[in-house]
C-alpha cells in the first residue's frame, strides 16, 4: 500500500506496534521443554491486547497464530503440542497481523539458550545485513540492487542466500505489490521502490542452503541439505531518506 493519509500512517503505526511486542514477549516467554504450540498460544494472547487479528490464519487459513521453525526448518513452521524447544535449538517466529485493516508483518531467529550449535554467527549476519540493507532503501532505488546487496554481504560473511523466499509489500493485505523482494539480484525484476509505499523487507541467510522445499504438512519450508536458515524482518515505509521502521518496538535487531 501506499500512505496517502495521517489514518494511513497512524494506522500502520498501530499494526507495526503489535506485531513487533508480541514477537519480542514470544522470544523472551520462549523456553526450553516448552511446545511451539504453547508458545504460539502466548502470541496470541498478546496480539488480543492489541485488538489484533493473525494474519495467516485470515488470509490463507493457516493451522497457527504465528509460523514457528526450529533448526533446520526455514519459515512456515506450524506450531505444534508435539515440538518442543530443547536448549541451543535455532527458533524463528514470524508475527503478521491485521489491526482495524492494516496490516503488518515482523520475523525474527535467535538461538534459545546456549549456542551449542554455533550458529550465532549466522544469526547476527541475518540481522546485521537486514540493518544495513534498510539502511540502502529509498525512493526509486531498485529492488534488484538490494537484492544483489543482500547476497554479496552474506557470501562475504561465508554464507549464503534463500533464492526463492522474498520479502513483499503489505499494508491493505498480508501480501500485495512489490510481490517479490528477493535476496538476490534479480535481473528480471526492474521494480523500484516508490516513497510512501510500505514493505516488508525479510533476509533469509543460510550456512549452504540456494532453496528451500515444502515437507508434506503443506506449509513448513527447510533445505534438502539439513543446513540451517536464519530469517529476519521488519515492515518499512519508503521515503525519500532513509525508511521509517515501523517494528522497531522490540530489541531482537
Amino acid at each position: 500500500m501506499s500512505i496517502a493519509s495521517e489514518k494511513d500512517l497512524i494506522g500502520i503505526k498501530n499494526a507495526g506496534k503489535a506485531v513487533a511486542i508480541t514477537l519480542k514477549k514470544m522470544r523472551e516467554f520462549a523456553k526450553p521443554g516448552m511446545s511451539t504450540k504453547t508458545l504460539d498460544e502466548y502470541g496470541l494472547s498478546i496480539l488480543n491486547e492489541f485488538g489484533a487479528v493473525p494474519a495467516p490464519m485470515k488470509e490463507y487459513n493457516f493451522p497457527g497464530v504465528t509460523c514457528i521453525s526450529v533448526n533446520h526448518e526455514a519459515c512456515h513452521g506450524i506450531p505444534s503440542h508435539t515440538r518442543i524447544l530443547e536448549e541451543g535449538d535455532l527458533v524463528n517466529i514470524d508475527v503478521s497481523a491485521e489491526v482495524d485493516g492494516y496490516y503488518a508483518d515482523n520475523g525474527g531467529s535467535f538461538i534459545l539458550g546456549k549456542d551449542q550449535q554455533g550458529l550465532e554467527p549466522l544469526v547476527q549476519a541475518s540481522k546485521e545485513i537486514l540493518q544495513e540493507a534498510i539502511d540502502k532503501i529509498t525512493d526509486r532505488v531498485r529492488i534488484s540492487d538490494i537484492g544483489g546487496f543482500i547476497h554479496q554481504a552474506a557470501k562475504k560473511r561465508g554464507f549464503t542466500v534463500v533464492k526463492n523466499l522474498c520479502g513483499h509489500g503489505v499494508g491493505e493485505k498480508l501480501h500485495e505489490a512489490p510481490y517479490e523482494i528477493p535476496c538476490f539480484r534479480d535481473r528480471l525484476n526492474r521494480d523500484r521502490f516508490r516513497k510512501n509505499t510500505v514493505i516488508a523487507l525479510e533476509t533469509f541467510i543460510s550456512t549452504k542452503a540456494n532453496f528451500v522445499y515444502e515437507m508434506p504438512d503443506g506449509w513448513t519450508m527447510r533445505p534438502k541439505d539439513n543446513s540451517f536458515v536464519a530469517q529476519h524482518e521488519h515492515t518499512l515505509i519508503v521515503t525519500e531518506g532513509k525508511p521509517i521502521i515501523i517494528t522497531a518496538d522490540n530489541d531482537i535487531y
